[in-house]
């Protein structure tokens, strides 16, 4: 399949044009002279560079890849057949999702994310993927990482834990390597997730342990402890809306009005995401 660059630039221009900051939880700023995000915003949103983004609406620049092609139908809110469609316009066969749940996030899904403007919140898919995340989810934990695994960075990049505390991380691990034996159970044809395991149990000598172990449980509601290096500890409870016909979850970390960490939250919500606006 070729990729078709006209097309291309002018379905990503017109996507933009129809969505509102409010549309995905961004506050209007100053007065705009055109309707629509700014391609700033949608590159902020797709984890992409201004330049990289700007050259796609142009007709420029290199073939956008599959994981790119992804964050942008996330960014721009589409629709899995608008997704579809983006997908053929750069020359690429659409995601099947033939061995596993869809890793395209809802709009209806993605629009309740965006009205939580208080409370961290994340959708991930069952495997451990990133799908989206609100501005308090990268605030608290420090990074944008849409299509990052959770579960391998756990158990292979120290820098996956640095946002709890040590004494949190044996039962983070047990977590993690539970969830995913229960997946794995349930969809044994699931070849990412199956490649995933293979991966882990040949690289972390940890995650091999527990596997043996053969605990099953899925992510449910629970507290969860996070380390902020501005804010402080945060304690939080951790609620999990799952969708199980698609293997999503919703994961919304909140706080008791009046507590600590609530509070704690609160200044989070104007420092944190201050921080990320200047950083992106």
């Amino acid at each position: 399949m070729d990729l078709d660059r006209a097309e291309l630039a002018d379905f990503l221009r017109r996507c933009r044009a129809r969505l509102e900051p409010a549309d995905v939880g961004l506050t209007g700023g100053s007065r705009r002279r055109t309707p629509g995000l700014r391609r700033e915003e949608v590159a902020q949103l797709a984890g992409a560079s201004v330049d990289h983004y700007t050259r796609l609406e142009q007709s420029r620049g290199s073939r956008p890849s599959r994981q790119m092609l992804s964050a942008l139908a996330r960014a721009l809110r589409l629709s899995r057949d608008e997704r579809d469609h983006l997908f053929h316009l750069a020359g690429e066969e659409p995601p099947r999702d033939r061995h596993g749940p869809t890793q395209h996030v809802r709009p209806g899904l993605l629009m309740v994310l965006d009205r939580l403007h208080d409370a961290p919140a994340q959708v991930f898919s069952d495997r451990g993927e990133v799908l989206a995340q609100n501005a308090m989810a990268v605030a608290l934990t420090g990074e944008a990482r849409p299509g990052r695994n959770i579960i391998r960075d756990w158990f292979t990049d120290p820098a996956g834990r640095v946002c709890f505390p040590p004494e949190d991380h044996e039962a983070h691990s047990r977590t993690h390597v539970a969830q995913l034996r229960a997946v794995l159970a349930a969809r044994p044809g699931d070849a990412p997730l199956g490649a995933l395991v293979r991966e882990l149990r040949e690289g972390s000598e940890e995650f091999e342990t527990l596997w043996t172990e053969h605990r099953v449980a899925l992510r449910r509601a629970e507290h969860k402890r996070f380390l902020h290096p501005v804010v402080g500890l945060l304690d939080l409870e951790c609620e999990v809306l799952l969708s199980a016909a698609c293997g999503q979850s919703l994961v919304i970390h909140t706080a008791r009005p009046g507590s600590e960490a609530y509070e704690r939250l609160q200044l989070l919500r104007v420092v944190g995401v201050q921080e990320f606006g200047q950083r992106a």
